[in-house]
């Protein structure tokens, strides 16, 4: 028996997964479906106190990582009981919120028998720090939205690039600055934080404001969806955009469940998924913007669109989580 435990939380990704997880079969372990936190809180508890009498030898546990101060009990509750354990990380703690050092979390994640890791940056991360658990590369994260896309425009001028998330100028200062270097290129910029009044120093950048995602999949029009964090131009930097190195950022499964290829930092761990499969460009910095996609003929920016399509699909069928459990069940079975 397969087994996972549902998200308390508001996560998306996570959501997504036990979504995933209910329409492939695995049991959910889970006690209660309250919503608020105190009851959260107390939900979590009794699962985790929970789990050795709910699992049995011969099972396998989906974990999804980071699950605070419970994985590590997760994890020997089920080998008490004989039972295997995949995790899959959504986030490490010694990145971007540094609440682990690199070794805290090795020891952590060694308490498993497999992991998903979001690329092969990540897994060269963990190794090189010590985790000898076996490994495989989710490649990009699955996105499920109800919604149809409309694929965005096509190619004709200005190249109209979209950009999706946080405002604020703590994680992307970089948006105060880009107005001047688009050229012919033209920007819609979609979230909440953008600080009062530089909307209306923009020439070339219009603020569309905040839209659920469901909308945004089946309104926003644009050729390209932006995948860059951080206070630059020419590089993703700060401890968000450095993350990029190593992360999937949910942002780039977002715009392509729209059928809206991406551009993305030429140095970013999914850079090379990205290019080797049509999905978008990647650049170095974004002062090539303007030069780089006038530049582009009708029938290359048509491949583009076309695998972006396809992948939406994908994306929505949950494929790439179902290729990493099978990868998992099949080592754990060996």
């Amino acid at each position: 028996m397969i087994s996972y435990i549902k998200t308390p939380s508001t996560n998306k990704a996570k959501l997504d997964i036990d979504i995933l997880c209910d329409e492939r079969g695995y049991r959910n372990i889970a006690i209660g479906n309250g919503s608020g936190k105190i009851s959260k809180f107390f939900q979590k508890l009794a699962t985790v106190a929970m789990l050795p009498f709910r699992l049995r030898k011969g099972d396998v546990l989906l974990i999804q990582y980071p699950y605070k101060k419970y994985y590590r009990h997760l994890c020997r509750a089920a080998h008490w009981r004989k039972a295997k354990t995949v995790t899959l990380i959504h986030d490490l703690g010694s990145f971007r919120r540094k609440k682990l050092t690199p070794a805290q979390e090795i020891k952590r994640l060694s308490d498993t028998d497999f992991i998903i890791v979001h690329n092969s940056s990540m897994r060269k991360w963990l190794i090189d720090h010590g985790c000898l658990v076996p490994m495989h590369d989710l490649d990009i994260f699955d996105y499920l939205s109800d919604a149809t896309p409309t694929g965005g425009y096509e190619k004709s001028a200005p190249n109209v690039v979209l950009y999706a998330g946080g405002l604020g100028p703590r994680k992307n200062r970089f948006l105060y600055d880009i107005d001047p270097l688009l050229g012919d290129c033209r920007m819609e910029v979609y979230g909440k934080g953008l600080e009062p009044g530089i909307a209306e120093t923009w020439k070339r950048i219009a603020y569309k404001g905040f839209v659920p995602s469901d909308r945004f999949i089946s309104e926003a029009n644009g050729h390209w969806g932006l995948v860059w964090d951080g206070d630059s131009v020419d590089e993703c930097n700060g401890e968000w955009g450095e993350y990029l190195r190593y992360n999937n950022p949910h942002k780039t499964s977002f715009y392509l469940r729209a059928g809206i290829p991406v551009i993305i930092w030429e140095k970013s761990a999914m850079a090379p998924f990205i290019t080797a499969n049509n999905l978008g460009i990647a650049v170095s910095s974004l002062r090539e913007l303007d030069k780089k996609l006038n530049a582009m003929t009708l029938e290359e920016y048509a491949v583009y669109r076309r695998e972006a399509s396809t992948i939406s699909d994908r994306l929505q069928q949950g494929a790439y989580f179902g290729l990493a459990m099978d990868k998992a069940l099949k080592q754990l079975s060996d």
